[in-house]
Parts: C-alpha cells; structure tokens; sequence
C-alpha cells in the first residue's frame, strides 16, 4: 500500500486528499497535520446548530495554533463526508487517513471489527510513547483512567472504507468550546468542564510532546503489517488535480449548510392535531436530534442528524423518507425493517435510539 507522510499542509488538503483518493480508485495510508486550524463537522450535521458560525467569521487564528503565517482571518469551517461530531482541528494534531477497498481481505468485515483492527496500531502507538492506551468500543481509544485520547471515524466512499483519526499532542479547548453553538455561557462552562475531564492529549499525559517523526514513523510502523506493507510515495499531480476539482463543492455553501432543516428545540403546538417535535438523544454511539411535525398522529418532514455513524451513509435519507406518514407508536418496527432491507449499520445506535427522537413528549 502506497504510504504519504505529508508533514503539515493547507487544512483544506488535510481533508480533501482521502476524499479524493477512493475516487481516483487508489488505495493509501496518509499521515499529516494541518497547517492552520479550522473546525471540521459530521456528514450527518447540522453546521448553523452545531458551530457559531458568526464567531468563526471574524475570529481571528490563534498564532499558537497554526504553522503556516497565514494571519487574522476567519476559522473555515468544512463538512467531511465521515460522520460524528464537530470538532476544532490544528497542527497540534497528527491525522491518520486510510483508504482501503471494501473488498480487501485484509479488511474485517463489520464497522466494529474495523475499528477494532485498525486502531490497534494508535492504541500500540501510545504505549510505546508511555501511555497505556486501549480500545474502547465503538471507536475510542482511551488511557487507563478512561480519558479519550483520539478522534475517529469511518465512512464508505465509493468502493473504499476509510478510517480517519488524529494523536492529539496538544488540544486548545478554549477555542473548541468557543466555536461550538451554545444556548448560553453557563453552558458553554459545563462543556469546557466534561471535555476537560474527558478529552486528555500527550501533553497532559507525559508532560512534553514526542517529537513530530518519532510519531509518525512507529505510526506507520504498526500499521504496516495490517495493510500488507507500505510504500513511501509522494502525491502525484492527478491527485492534486482531483483535490482541486471536489474543491468547489467542498467549500459550497450549499454543501456546508445542506442539512440545514431544523424546527423548534421542543414541542410547540401549532393548530389543532399539529405540533412541531424537536428530540434529542444520547445512545451509546453518539448524539441523535430528530426533527419532524406531527400532523393528525402521522410523522412528517421528518429530518434525522447527529454526531453518530450510519452506513452508507446516503441512505438516511431514504430512511427520513420511509418515515413519512407513520405514525409514532410505529417507527420503531418501520426503521428495523428498513435497516433489514437495506443492510443498515450504525454502531452503537439501534433503531429503538431513532424512534425515540421521534415521539411526542410524554410518549416514551
């Protein structure tokens, strides 16, 4: 498998490049960090309910977080096509991207199993630097007092599933809670508090930072052996002309904005037999926000988002579709058999954690 150890590039390459490389058909382990910060949200998400978008807009880049001398300007802000969570990304990140063909019998077969196998050289990784680290389903990575210590996700693309994650050498956690959207200071604190607690980096845990090669070179070290053996390369032109052209729908406002459908943050009543529901749940495998209008005791314009996994991820849609005209007391039994049909996956979330974002208040 070809190997790209890329440094630090321009944040948006740090996204683009696996993006581009399943669509050129090519299988690859990328290493890299980018050069100036930005903040990254889910496939599934909202970007106006989750980011403070006017924040980001006229917020200047922290010098301490950036490599390149790019100066004051706007946070960019970009929709990845892996689910899970927004985040706030820098160069205090080292980011691990595999593409690898779904039908490659070195891959396990299961989201889980996939996970399972191809953390196992981040988890090594760390303890070779001295943190103990494990795996924690479904796609953590955790030290020994529980603390997160690495982002990840996972998403098809084409023929080609990709993992992605980082070794967090360092986290600015001011401005992460500051770029999220927050109903208000008091919460903003509460979130700033629990990611502390939660979310630890090599810093905290060693009291220094391993040098940038030493980390990148025992990465691909473990992660040789599980892809068949990797051969340095560097990026040739036709990858960089394909990053260039998903470049103008990648930063498309229609692309960032495009899960923009959104009600009230509760149930308001409407007219007689109409209500507008908006529910909110936290299943074992991340944030699940439903959106949807009951009319007459039927569900409709039923919207689902989140920072959680659903594979393929295209066809929520279609399961947003199914819903339509069911009412509540149903959609538990629609969505399993819509994941039957259809050979949904979605790690850590079942259809009992869908429907429930979907029933009036008082139901469940």
């Amino acid at each position: 498998m070809k190997f790209y150890d890329l440094g630090h590039v321009p944040w948006l390459h740090s996204q683009l490049i696996y993006h581009a490389l399943p669509r050129l058909q090519r299988e690859a382990l990328i290493i890299l960090a980018p050069a100036e910060p930005y903040v990254c949200i889910g496939y599934h998400q909202d970007a106006e309910q989750e980011v403070d978008l006017d924040y980001c807009r006229v917020h200047p880049v922290r010098p301490a977080c950036q490599v390149a001398d790019v100066g004051p300007g706007a946070i960019p802000v970009f929709r990845r096509e892996v689910g899970g969570g927004a985040v706030y990304l820098d160069g205090q990140q080292i980011f691990y991207q595999l593409v690898i063909h779904r039908d490659n019998p070195l891959v396990p077969r299961g989201k889980e199993a996939f996970y399972r196998h191809f953390l196992a050289p981040v988890v090594e990784t760390y303890r070779q630097v001295g943190v103990e680290a494990r795996y924690r389903p479904v796609n953590d990575i955790v030290t020994a007092a529980g603390r997160k210590i690495t982002g990840t996700g996972a998403a098809d693309i084409g023929d080609y599933q990709i993992l992605v994650g980082n070794l967090i050498l360092d986290f600015d956690y001011d401005t992460m809670v500051r770029v999220l959207r927050v109903p208000d200071e008091k919460y903003r604190d509460k979130v700033f508090t629990t990611l502390r607690e939660n979310l630890t980096t090599l810093r905290r845990e060693l009291g220094l930072v391993p040098p940038y090669q030493e980390l990148v070179d025992r990465l691909a070290h473990q992660f040789a052996p599980l892809v068949g053996g990797l051969e340095p390369a560097e990026l040739d032109q036709a990858v960089y002309d394909k990053v260039a052209e998903l470049t103008p729908r990648f930063t498309a406002e229609e692309w960032l904005f495009k899960r923009g459908k959104r009600h009230a943050q509760r149930q308001v009543h409407i007219a007689t037999g109409v209500d507008v529901l908006r529910r909110v749940h936290k299943a074992p495998g991340g944030l699940i926000r439903g959106d949807s209008v009951l009319r007459q005791g039927r569900l409709s314009d039923v919207s689902l988002s989140g920072d959680f996994f659903f594979y393929p991820a295209e066809k929520l849609g279609a399961l947003e579709e199914a819903l339509e005209g069911i009412p509540p007391q149903e959609v538990e039994a629609v969505i399993a058999r819509f994941y039957a049909a259809e050979g949904i996956e979605s790690p850590g979330v079942t259809p009992a954690d869908l429907a429930q974002v979907l029933q009036p208040y008082g139901a469940t």
